[in-house]
């Protein structure tokens, strides 16, 4: 048996390096998976960042709605809103959608 171990010495060697480097190749830190593990995740942050940055420029706009220069229709659209607010003599027409 020793004999045999040290005439195919290179081969069980080789045999070893080989499954070492592809189970690496596959699995680990820097493998396949892990690969498209880290794709998947690249991807839905960047979807994640397009939503925020287009959420931050609406806040600018309303922002700057409210800073220096009012715009009187855009307060009025936010007391409508919150307080449910209406002008004397005013009437409120209801829509419900009856779909049957």
């Amino acid at each position: 048996m020793l004999k045999n171990l040290k005439k195919n010495y290179l081969i069980l060697i080789f045999t070893i390096l080989f499954l070492y480097f592809f189970f690496n190749l596959l699995d680990g830190e820097r493998g396949l998976i892990s690969y498209f593990e880290k794709k998947t995740t690249l991807e839905n942050l960047n979807d994640e960042k397009i939503y925020l940055v287009n959420k931050i420029s609406d806040l600018e706009i309303k922002n700057s709605l409210l800073t220096d220069n009012l715009d009187l229709d855009y307060i009025e659209i936010l007391i409508r809103e919150k307080f449910l607010f209406g002008k004397n003599n005013e009437k409120i027409y209801l829509i419900r959608n009856n779909e049957n």
